[in-house]
């Protein structure tokens, strides 16, 4: 299988619908990279470049070392999975299975073989009679999945796949796509605007914005040390406070750590996470903290501490999702694990977090 490169890649519709801006991006051999942002970030259209249904402006698309810009979707050896699954409802799970094998010519005993191989793989064996409306959502996926692994491609590229099917299935067939991808050593490259489908699945997460590409990391990594307020923004719930610098100091593990003041007067205290910026002294920042990182605490540490009252509490089972009031007027969560001692609405509260769970961004 084959590592993807993206190099200056610029894509614009019309006059003024700019796709995708000078986009560069590396996709390792046999990882499962997901492409995640908002609807009209760019996402689809860089996947459908990838596949050669959409040429750039500018810029050059490598399979491995081979530039593949210019080459037509049927050479680039590449498959690629769409939302609505596209299969032939008049034809059987082994008939669409096979389909694209016929298109390049394999017939007899290999068609047979590779079409019953790639049923078993996605445990669909003993499948290969039935029609597809004799399907269910999660079956007729598996079988789209087949037909695109069939061919034996170097990338596998999947638009929205799980869109179509219900909370359930998602979750199963989130795990079934991780494993085949691994077990077969592909390439893939995953579409999609679910934060918590990329999280669960993902080897590496591209975040999407605006046609550019603001962060590009582990699961762990985009979620724990956003670098923008928009990448802390989209993965997940967050809470954004702004304040003025008045000291940084550079530490040896963790950067440059920030200390600012709010209008109310906290002080907020937290790690630079993009590596190229250093705030200076007077200047604005943002600093994000996760409602998970943040917790009640009236021990009177002034670092990150900010006081407000209690406005809502909804009950999740596993956790008590808090919203809160501070005294400046932002509006806060903070999420507890099944604690014994419930907070009340109305009630006066101070809520801290850890330096290294705070995030300074740039406003």
């Amino acid at each position: 299988m084959d590592a993807v490169r993206i190099s200056r890649v610029n894509k614009t519709f019309g006059q003024d619908v700019v796709a995708l801006n000078n986009v560069d991006l590396n996709v390792p051999e046999g990882e499962l990279f997901f492409l995640l942002g908002a609807s009209g970030c760019g996402k689809t259209t860089l996947l459908r470049m990838i596949a050669g249904l959409e040429k750039p402006d500018s810029g050059k698309i490598y399979f491995g070392e081979r530039n593949v810009t210019q080459v037509p979707t049927h050479k680039r050896e590449a498959t690629m999975m769409f939302q609505s699954y596209a299969l032939w409802p008049h034809m059987t799970v082994g008939e669409n299975v096979a389909f694209g094998l016929e298109e390049r010519g394999i017939d007899g005993d290999e068609l047979v073989d590779r079409t019953l191989e790639a049923l078993k793989g996605v445990q669909l064996e003993g499948y290969e009679d039935r029609r597809i409306d004799q399907l269910s959502g999660g079956q007729q996926q598996r079988v789209a999945l087949a037909r695109a692994l069939v061919v034996r491609p170097k990338c596998l590229l999947l638009d929205e796949p799980l869109s179509n099917l219900d909370a359930q299935l998602r979750m199963e067939m989130r795990g079934e796509i991780r494993r085949i991808v691994k077990e077969y050593g592909l390439t893939a490259v995953y579409v999609t605007h679910d934060q918590e489908e990329a999280l669960s699945v993902a080897d590496k997460i591209a975040v999407m914005n605006n046609g550019r590409i603001e962060q590009v990391g582990t699961p762990e990594e985009v979620y724990r040390w956003p670098r923008t307020k928009h990448v802390a923004s989209f993965m997940g719930e967050t809470n954004m406070m702004k304040g003025k610098v008045d000291w940084i100091v550079r530490d040896n593990e963790e950067g440059y750590v920030v200390r600012a003041i709010s209008n109310a007067g906290e002080i907020l205290q937290g790690v630079v996470t993009d590596k190229s910026w250093k705030p200076q002294v007077g200047e604005m920042v943002v600093a994000s903290m996760r409602p998970e990182m943040v917790k009640f605490d009236d021990s009177g540490d002034v670092i990150n501490q900010v006081s407000g009252k209690v406005l809502q509490r909804v009950y999740q089972g596993a956790t008590i999702q808090y919203l809160l009031k501070s005294v400046d007027g932002i509006y806060l969560q903070v999420s507890v694990m099944n604690p014994r001692k419930l907070k009340e609405p109305g009630e006066q509260v101070s809520i801290t977090a850890r330096q290294q769970d705070v995030v300074i961004l740039k406003p």
